[in-house]
């Protein structure tokens, strides 16, 4: 914090602002800087903005560069702490940091209790300095199940999902351009699954190295091995150091002679590091003679049996060894945590022995002090955690026995109180959830395939899918929910999770999933003999194919779904609920009301909209506000084929009223996918009919709503486009500022619906004279595709804007010369009453003979719009040079939120107000005073 106060000082920078710089340095988004500093997203944004403006950097990534630079080089690496000191290994640590400088993936390989997970931890924080983006650590140790590995490194990294991308690509598209060193530790139990995620990562990530331990080889080309040898023994060996170093630790001290004796010990245990500290621990109860009796025990040296025998042998006679100094209820006590797979209390180690609390707690501390738990202290209390050797060594003890299923289902009734404690927790139930998150899976990962546990799994894999959905872990949400139906014990059960799973996969934006998964829970609600609810189901899965067809990667053939539509018709005869979905579906799939711009040719309005209706009346039946929704969903869409701006926004403030109610259906995965679309639909129609302050607010609530924190280029598409219009250049700027973050780390997806994001935002900066920001906007724009809606539709607006800000009148109206009534496809739907309007006025200020005819159609089709209406009326004023209502556009601008059209209304009126609007466009387009300059704004002489 010193180093950020004199940063503070001599930049100007607040101490605030530090804290956000020192974060952007490690390479966290806005919304993990946002909980990390218990400040809003907006907030944030406006630090990176303003920072930007202060250290006079073109970029974020600049800004990270000069967070690094800045950093106190005793700032500590996110590597764990180790709680006792390393000692020696001063060769194999000069070995293996020059391995990791020539290569880019090396495994240290060594039986377990070698120390192959100390000595990497040194030898990375001894090269940390050479990656400036640092080193991470990931434990592989809570990772049952390989299919996670990308969720553990996800983690390790602080990223979340990205829509259309699974974790493992979030990972790879967020260290794609990274200069970093990741260390996988333990890779043993999962060395199939880390070899193939290491070919994606080295060769999408060419800056990234890999330092792994494992047991074994990971069996990769690119792979160079390095055999962690035991502790030396010759001479003042390591091995020596290491236990009189424990010895001494714990307060007791051994005099040069007794070296020898312990040299002895220290050979008889191989030179093992997990050894020789648990031989260290127990110097205060049997001195040296008794540990060298008690490692001439004739278990110290086990051969044959499984395969864990062999890779843990040396260990395992240490363990034997230690295993039979304990009391038996301490023996006991040590198999029965060996189950948990993460840190644990002492209440719940309590719970899952059966044993009264107050006992165990007591005999957690006997094991901690024998080194065989490790222990440490949080807010949330203490809690032990065994070393994964030991805890594989407790749970083939109980297997041994004929106890391993009891513990584990123990085990599980406690995961299951955890899950259903969590789903009703309040305030920190997130942090209570990533506490416990690594047994729930392990368990729920045994349950599954014990056929006496189904029902217990069913209900903790439904009680993961719940809590992970809301800890926004979507694809794991998902997963967990098609495992849940796979574990249900009846058809009605399985049809409802594989709702709910299709529900997360809406919100994913993964068309396909929603698509397979309503048709499967379609199959289910059949075989229940629920004919009504596969109907529902048909329907939906049919709707979804029109209603989201931008998130398929292969739409289903028109035929397919018309075929469903039909067969939800015969099932669903009768039901009202059933009759609702399935004339939403006629509603999209007859009609393609959804897919209004590309419907097909005999597709009469009237038709549509008489379709759409029905749809909203038989929906409103039902008292479901999610089939109102997607009903009213329809009508808006029906309203835009129909060319009915207004009505377009009348609907959609319906549904966003309607979505705004507390019934618990909205909290659902199909319920936030609803509002998320629902506020995307009213901000677009809020700037179709020129209400800005409504526009803006959905913007907000859009980049604001906690299921779109990771994915900030999604959410704040619609909020950068109302922010341009309106003139809202620093909140842009900072918006912006997220957007391009999370775009990048998405992997820069050619998102066709990020188009207007990414064309208003590079029109401010032309606006603004920053060319080489708008280079950048416009290469953004170039990456996300081609369509006809940018030459015609925002594309044409955004343009015109641009030329007409410049004076370049005549390329304005050249570059909207289509008639609307030619292109109304593409600029009915939002834009259709701004085009007109601007195309008005560039025939105005061009001198065309046109002009009067523009502006009295224009004046008819705007109507009832503020800003496109004030628009009409300044060029209509400037046509017949009435200065007096000209300069009253002006106020009509600034009651609409519209700022920068009023500065440029008083800039248009020339005289002595163009002074006035030429300083007050000054002020909003560059707001940081950055000093880069504005150009004179060429407007008046336009005129």
């Amino acid at each position: 914090m010193r180093q950020n106060a004199v940063m503070a000082k001599d930049g100007g920078i607040s101490p605030r602002e530090a804290e956000v710089l020192a974060l952007l340095g490690s390479h966290f988004s806005n919304a993990e800087i946002a909980a990390r500093l218990f400040l809003s997203v907006r907030t944030v944004e406006s630090h990176v903005s303003s920072l930007l403006r202060k250290l006079d950097v073109p970029d974020r990534r600049a800004l990270a560069q000069r967070a690094v630079v800045d950093r106190p080089r005793q700032e500590p690496l996110p590597l764990p702490a180790p709680l006792t000191s390393f000692v020696g290994r001063a060769q194999e640590r000069a070995e293996l940091a020059e391995l990791i400088a020539v290569h880019r993936q090396v495994s240290a390989v060594g039986p377990g209790g070698v120390g192959k997970t100390r000595l990497v931890l040194a030898v990375a924080a001894e090269v940390a300095d050479r990656y400036a983006d640092g080193v991470w650590f990931v434990d592989l140790i809570p990772v049952t199940d390989p299919g996670l590995l990308a969720t553990a490194l996800a983690g390790a990294l602080g990223l979340g999902e990205q829509p259309g991308r699974d974790l493992g690509e979030s990972v790879l598209a967020a260290l794609a351009e990274r200069q970093a060193l990741l260390v996988f530790d333990n890779c043993e139990h999962v060395v199939d699954a880390v070899a193939l995620f290491l070919e994606r990562l080295l060769a999408a990530c060419p800056r990234v190295r890999v330092l792994a331990t494992s047991q074994a080889r990971l069996m990769v080309p690119f792979e160079r091995v390095y055999q962690v040898p035991p502790l030396s023994l010759a001479g003042e060996s390591d091995a020596v150091a290491l236990f009189v170093e424990r010895a001494q630790a714990a307060g007791w001290s051994l005099e040069s002679p007794q070296h020898d004796q312990v040299a002895a010990i220290c050979a008889r245990l191989d030179g093992m590091a997990l050894a020789i500290e648990l031989a260290a621990a127990r110097f205060a109860t049997l001195g040296l003679d008794g540990i060298t009796a008690a490692v001439s025990h004739p278990l110290r040296m086990l051969t044959g049996g499984s395969r864990a025998d062999k890779r843990h042998r040396s260990v395992r006679a240490v363990l034997d060894w230690s295993h039979a100094l304990l009391e038996p209820v301490d023996q006991e006590l040590l198999h029965r945590v060996s189950v948990f797979v993460a840190p644990f209390t002492a209440s719940a180690a309590a719970e899952v022995a059966g044993a009264d609390a107050g006992l165990v707690a007591d005999g957690l501390a006997r094991l901690a002090e024998q080194s065989l738990l490790g222990v440490s202290a949080s807010p949330t209390g203490t809690r032990y955690r065994a070393l994964e050797t030991i805890r594989q060594y407790g749970t083939e003890r109980l297997d041994q026995r004929g106890e391993l299923a009891d513990a584990r289902a123990r085990h599980l009734r406690w995961c299951l109180t955890q899950a259903v404690d969590l789903a009703v927790a309040g305030p920190g139930w997130r942090a209570r959830f990533d506490a416990v998150a690594d047994d729930l899976r392990a368990s729920l990962r045994w349950a599954a395939d014990e056929p006496e546990q189904r029902a217990d799994a069913y209900r903790l894999a439904r009680h993961v899918a719940e809590l992970t959905f809301t800890r926004h872990l979507l694809g794991e949400s998902q997963q967990r929910y098609e495992q849940a139906s796979v574990l249900a014990d009846d058809p009605a059960a399985t049809a409802a999770m594989l709702r709910q799973a299709a529900g997360v996969a809406g919100c994913r934006t993964r068309g396909d999933d929603t698509y397979r998964l309503y048709r499967a829970a379609a199959a289910a609600a059949r075989r229940s003999g629920d004919r009504a609810g596969a109907a529902v189901d048909l329907a939906t899965a049919a709707t979804v194919a029109y209603r989201f067809s931008s998130t398929f990667a292969q739409t289903p053939p028109e035929e397919e779904a018309i075929a469903l539509v039909g067969e939800a018709r015969e099932l669903g005869s009768g039901d009202r609920a059933a009759e609702a979905a399935v004339a939403l579906a006629e509603a999209g799939v007859l009609s393609d009301a959804f897919g209004a711009v590309q419907g097909p040719a005999d597709n009469a309005v009237p038709q549509t909209l008489a379709r759409a209706e029905r749809a909203v009346e038989l929906a409103g039946r039902t008292g479901d506000p999610l089939a109102q929704s997607a009903a009213l969903d329809a009508l808006t869409a029906a309203h835009a084929w129909a060319g009915d701006t207004f009505a377009c926004a009348a609907t959609a403030g319906r549904r966003i009223t309607l979505l705004s109610s507390t019934d618990n259906r909205l909290e659902t995965p199909g319920g936030i996918h609803e509002l998320i679309d629902g506020l995307g639909m009213a901000a677009q129609t809020s700037l179709g009919v020129g209400n800005l302050p409504g526009a803006l607010r959905s913007g907000r609530q859009l980049a604001d709503h906690p299921a779109l924190a990771e994915v900030g280029h999604r959410a704040t598409s619609w909020l950068l486009v109302a922010d341009a219009l309106a003139g809202n250049v620093e909140e842009l700027l900072g918006a912006g500022t997220r957007f391009l973050d999370a775009w990048r780390r998405a992997g820069s997806p050619a998102i066709a619906a990020l188009g207007p994001a990414a064309a208003a935002v590079a029109m401010i900066h032309d606006l603004r004279g920053d060319q080489d920001a708008e280079r950048e906007w416009q290469a953004v724009w170039d990456r996300l595709g081609d369509s006809a809606e940018r030459t015609y539709g925002y594309g044409a607006l955004f343009d015109a804007m641009r030329m007409l800000h410049h004076g370049r009148a005549e390329e304005a109206m050249e570059r909207m010369a289509p008639e609307p009534g030619e292109v109304w496809k593409w600029v009915t739907w939002i834009w259709l009453h701004w085009y007109v309007a601007i195309r008005a006025e560039a025939a105005v200020l061009a001198g065309s003979p046109l002009a009067r005819e523009r502006l009295a159609d224009a004046r008819t089709l705007t109507a009832g719009n503020p800003v496109a209406g004030a628009l009409v009326e300044r060029a209509q004023s400037l046509l017949d040079q009435d200065h007096e209502r000209l300069l009253a556009t002006a106020d009509v601008f600034e009651a609409a939120g519209c700022r920068y059209q009023a500065a440029r209304t008083l800039v248009l009126a020339g005289g002595e107000h163009a002074a006035r609007g030429a300083a007050a466009l000054a002020a909003l387009l560059d707001p940081g005073e950055t000093g880069r300059g504005l150009p004179p704004s060429p407007v008046a002489s336009a005129v």
